[in-house]
């Protein structure tokens, strides 16, 4: 069953960005799309380690979910630095 993206800015990038737009993107918003994948594809991660009984693979999943929050909130930082 597959899930519907509610992050616009997720939904933007994967949608509706060419390659041109993405090569322009801001490094902020680079950061907090990057960082909102990686979330994305930790809670996967967890999800199929808890299913499959996988202690190793839940445990990669939590941590690349705790990277892509890091790496989202650095995004955040910056767009109000104005970087």
């Amino acid at each position: 069953m597959a899930r519907r993206v509610r992050d616009p800015l997720v939904k933007q990038v994967l949608f509706h960005a060419r390659p041109k737009e993405i090569a322009t993107m801001k490094s902020s918003t680079k950061d907090q799309v990057a960082g909102k994948l990686h979330e994305i594809k930790g809670k996967v991660k967890e999800k199929v380690g808890e299913v499959s009984d996988n202690p190793r693979l839940e445990s990669e999943g939590a941590a690349e979910k705790i990277s892509g929050s890091i790496q989202k909130k650095v995004g955040q930082v910056e767009k109000v630095l104005g970087k």
